[in-house]
């Protein structure tokens, strides 16, 4: 568990905890006089409705202004002529999806391609005051399938990615490895869901790929 759903958690249980402990104590809020009483409750829960959902709601993202990059994205990859590629490996450019789940104080990113997947750590979204323009930044660990990994063995690496705007629909960024590669990444959004466990069901829902 993460640091954000760690204080998210901890928050949820201490503020259920109060509550229960004022009702047990006949402190009841339809009773004008103990109102008072349930600021800190209402404060609590609603600190955590505002970090899973209200900071993208229209009118408050505006104030927010932290980009809502909530989704499964299909991003094309494209290695650097210069990169370490072994032998019988894919050189590009790769169709892959990556499911980004957002709340506003946390971010994981997956990627799933056809030969593996990798998930996120220490991710961070910066968006600078008055720039319309974000990064997020992640260190990420590959694991690819069993049966791929004779010539591409779990590995580690980094990922940085520029967005524009509050709802950006496409990005850019870059990719290094310590399997010394790097490459661009060129993101477009599928759709806002992050219901897709696996590439091919992300593939599917692809329009581009429906298409084809």
């Amino acid at each position: 568990m993460n640091q954000a759903n760690t204080l998210r958690t901890g928050a949820t249980i201490a503020t259920t905890v109060y509550t229960g402990v004022l009702v047990a104590l006949g402190l009841y809020p339809s009773e004008f006089r103990y109102l008072v009483a349930y600021i800190p409750a209402v404060v609590g829960y609603g600190v955590l409705v505002f970090d899973k959902w209200a900071w993208h709601w229209p009118g408050v993202h505006r104030l927010t202004g932290r980009p809502w990059v909530t989704g499964t994205w299909r991003v094309v990859l494209s290695p650097s002529p210069d990169s370490h590629i072994p032998e019988g490996g894919n050189r590009g450019p790769i169709t892959t999806y990556m499911t980004i789940e957002q709340t506003y104080w946390s971010l994981h990113a997956t990627l799933r391609a056809a030969e593996s997947t990798s998930h996120s750590s220490n991710a961070t979204l910066i968006a600078p005051e008055n720039s319309g323009t974000s990064e997020i930044g992640f260190l990420y660990e590959n694991k690819p399938r069993v049966e791929h990994q004779h010539r591409s063995p779990r590995h580690e690496g980094a990922c940085r990615i520029a967005v524009t705007g509050l709802s950006p629909r496409t990005a850019s960024g870059h990719y290094y490895t310590s399997r010394f590669t790097a490459g661009d990444m060129d993101f477009t959004v599928v759709d806002r869901s992050t219901d897709y466990g696996t590439f091919g069901e992300a593939q599917a829902a692809d329009p581009q790929h429906r298409s084809a």
